[in-house]
């Protein structure tokens, strides 16, 4: 399989922000389009394709959120020129048309762009992921997490603590629909491929430092929907070859400023 790579990421990835390095994200700037477009949609249509089951998941109850999330979604990219709504189809940058299907809201929003959604809602004390389209998962399984509070989702990651918990599960309660946020994080990997599916059993398939040839990047961002009030986590993945990120990080770029 050919590499699908960018050529660069635009904020400072190399910086080190404390966790969980949450900033106010502007509206405009949710939805990413760049360079490796055509490649990761091409990726996206054989996982939803050939492995929907391992890429997809959606609690019935979630289904309004969805929809709703969807909605959302095509509101953003009609602000686009490089989008075009052509009644119940969107013609994507990339040529392909994608039909709209209210039906299957999560797997039309995984045909339109790079980001990965998860929906969460609060259910008891915590947020619970209720539905999901996660083609390029970084290290865990949707099968995994799917129906799982925040912390079964973190889990057993070691930097999450219950203070980063309690703080995690803060901004989740906070954020309102006008004011969305983000954050990213970043490791070196030894392999290019986007679709990195991990159980939380297995070692993590990462370069110790910073060895690795390949630097992977995900823009977070978490967002609450005004309607059915579920946030959505969104992942826009960024991989880039060493050579061009060692090359790249004096460029002036903005980022995160880091949170208490």
């Amino acid at each position: 399989m050919s590499e699908i790579l960018q050529t660069t990421i635009p904020f400072e990835a190399l910086s080190e922000a404390r966790l969980p390095g949450i900033s106010p994200l502007e509206p405009t700037d949710w939805i990413v389009i760049d360079e490796a477009y055509d490649g990761q949609m091409a990726r996206r249509e054989a996982l939803l394709e050939g492995r929907r089951a391992t890429v997809l998941a959606l609690d019935e109850r979630a289904r309004p959120a969805a929809r709703e999330l969807l909605e959302t979604v095509l509101a953003a990219l009609d602000a686009r020129a490089d989008f075009i709504e052509a009644g119940a189809q969107v013609i994507c940058p990339d040529g392909r048309r994608v039909a709209i299907d209210w039906d299957d809201p999560l797997g039309t929003l995984g045909r339109l762009v790079q980001e990965d959604f998860c929906l969460l809602e609060k259910r008891g004390e915590e947020h619970v992921l209720i539905g999901a389209v996660l083609c390029f998962p970084a290290s865990w399984t949707l099968a995994e997490k799917f129906l799982q509070p925040l912390v079964g989702i973190h889990a057993p990651v070691p930097e999450y603590t219950e203070d980063i918990a309690r703080r995690v599960q803060r901004l989740f309660d906070g954020v309102r629909p006008e004011r969305p946020l983000w954050r990213f994080n970043a490791l070196w990997y030894d392999d290019p491929e986007l679709h990195q599916p991990r159980s939380a059993k297995e070692p993590r398939r990462v370069s110790p430092g910073e060895s690795g040839p390949y630097f992977r990047c995900e823009k977070q961002s978490i967002l609450r929907l005004p309607e059915t009030g579920v946030a959505v986590f969104s992942i826009h993945t960024f991989v880039v070859a060493r050579e061009n990120m060692m090359a790249d990080q004096n460029a002036p770029m903005a980022s995160p400023a880091p949170s208490a």
